[in-house]
């Protein structure tokens, strides 16, 4: 088949502003037809009002979550100390802005989210592959998350209620009224995302300083506890700084950056509502970075702590909060998680899913109803799996997440800002035989790209406890660099093929 060349394309629909920004010319038709409709349209230049404050509240609110804090104490969880684990956290966090930057870019500047990106490169039809990969990954997301809200409810009634609510019959290994407090705070999230994306926006405001109060309460409550500051600083290193330390550094910093390698991707989602590329790059690198060390390095204080004070590393917030006898506290302690984990499943897990969902039959999969179909997945997944141990979370389950996304981030950066110049048509973008319609709606080198990087970033990896080995042995050295392995190859693998098929041809 070859390249489906637009036979009439019409003089251009879009006005560029004295910022830079772009948006559909004034009394031109809103692109329309199978590939769009009210959710994925450009958002019009008026309605891109989101600060700096509003960028960085929402990565405050994201970054300060149960999940967040699991990474960290984790890391304290499989042997390293307080010291090596914030220098993990903060250097993946360092890194995975700069994607995060360059594929936000356009966002403020074009108006349009994520999956509609991924069609420059991928192609109309082409970008629900990575659309697709990404929705899945947040279905599996919002599933721990959820897991981890319904936990904080269980032991929050568990507290108020007292042993007729905790002793109680099993299912499938746990109490019926955890299950029941799992499908709580499905409910509650559901009904805060079909009120669309200011709701949202002002959630995330009030919910990033909230949260971070929260865990300096936990911070001090542990220190006192323990009889200072001095016994959560103490516990040393099982590893040293030799060679086991830096055999477990690499998975780990993977691991780390697998961890926000979603939001590298579908970031377009947010900052199509920014008002300038000031606002979403100077929100993000003030939110991002800064918010996850700090909230690292509180948790592995706290978690260095329950060494201390119960003999034990407890790496579960929500644990290791039911621990108090002060109820005020408790509730306190367990309302904040609650706080903390909507706050960042509703923007970083039902956001994405919906726009991406949306972007497969745009005429009949609405925003809500994309959101509806991410969170029945979420459950399907058995999130309470994932979640089970550290080792499997960090290594198995963020590693594979960060080594298949990366390999996306590298194709949509190298198409955005190496081969295009960040040039796109918006018109195009939603037009059957424009010039991002390739093969059929398809861009094969995309694909190529991805699969090769795909492979080559997790086909050594270890999938257990999902499945025992190693889908390809002769790949292992690799694994531990999964991210980075992504995004590298299928970066120069794209530019090379698309190269191959002539710059001239980016234009038609």
């Amino acid at each position: 088949m070859t390249d489906t060349a637009p036979t009439a394309i019409p003089p251009s629909a879009q006005v560029t502003l004295a910022d830079g920004r772009v948006e559909l010319a004034p009394g031109s038709p809103a692109p329309s037809g199978a590939y769009a409709n009210e959710d994925l349209l450009p958002v019009p230049v008026e309605k891109r009002t989101w600060s700096t404050y509003n960028f960085s509240a929402l990565w405050v609110g994201m970054a300060h979550n149960t999940a967040s804090w699991t990474l960290a104490s984790g890391l304290i969880a499989v042997g390293m100390d307080w010291k090596q684990a914030v220098f993990t956290i903060a250097l993946a966090n360092v890194i995975v802005l700069v994607p995060m930057l360059l594929t936000g870019h356009a966002g403020p500047k074009y108006g349009i989210p994520f999956p509609v990106f991924a069609r420059a490169s991928f192609g109309i039809r082409g970008a629900n592959l990575p659309a697709v990969v990404r929705a899945l990954v947040a279905c599996g997301w919002f599933g721990i998350q959820t897991w981890i809200g319904g936990e904080a409810i269980y032991f929050l009634a568990g507290k108020l209620i007292g042993n007729g609510w905790s002793d109680v019959g099993s299912i499938g290994g746990h109490p019926w009224t955890m299950w029941l407090s799992f499908a709580i705070f499905w409910a509650i999230q559901v009904v805060i995302i079909y009120r669309g994306m200011e709701t949202i926006r002002r959630f995330e405001n009030w919910a990033a300083p909230f949260v971070l109060v929260g865990a300096f309460v936990m911070l001090i409550w542990m220190s006192n506890k323990a009889g200072g500051f001095g016994p959560l600083l103490d516990q040393p290193s099982k590893l040293g700084w030799g060679a086991d330390f830096w055999k477990l550094f690499w998975p780990s910093l993977m691991g780390m950056i697998g961890f926000w390698s979603t939001l590298s991707l579908n970031i377009p989602d947010f900052t199509r509502y920014g008002r300038s590329q000031k606002s979403q790059m100077w929100g993000q690198a003030l939110g991002l970075p800064t918010t996850m060390t700090l909230f690292a390095l509180l948790s592995v204080m706290v978690t260095s702590g329950s060494q201390a004070v119960y003999g034990e590393t407890i790496w579960n917030p929500v644990e290791l909060a039911a621990k108090t006898d002060n109820v005020v506290g408790l509730l306190f302690a367990l309302v904040t998680v609650l706080v903390a984990t909507l706050s960042v499943n509703v923007a970083a897990n039902l956001v994405s899913p919906a726009f991406d969902f949306s972007n497969i039959a745009p005429r009949k999969i609405s925003f809500r109803t994309g959101a509806l179909v991410t969170c029945v997945l979420g459950v399907l997944i058995f999130p309470w799996k994932l979640y089970s141990d550290p080792e499997g979370y960090i290594f198995t389950w963020l590693g594979l997440v960060g080594g298949l996304l990366g390999t996306v981030a590298g194709i949509l950066i190298a198409d955005y800002w190496i081969l295009r110049r960040g040039k796109l048509d918006l018109t195009d973008l939603y037009r059957a035989g424009g010039r991002y319609w390739y093969e059929g709606g398809w861009n094969w080198r995309a694909v190529a790209a991805f699969v090769v990087g795909g492979v080559l970033a997790v086909g050594g990896a270890s999938f257990e406890p999902l499945i025992d080995g190693r889908p390809v042995p002769a790949l292992e050295p690799l694994a531990d660099y999964g991210w980075a392995v992504g995004l590298g190859t299928s970066m120069v693998l794209y530019v090379v093929l698309m190269l191959v098929r002539g710059r001239d041809r980016l234009e038609t």
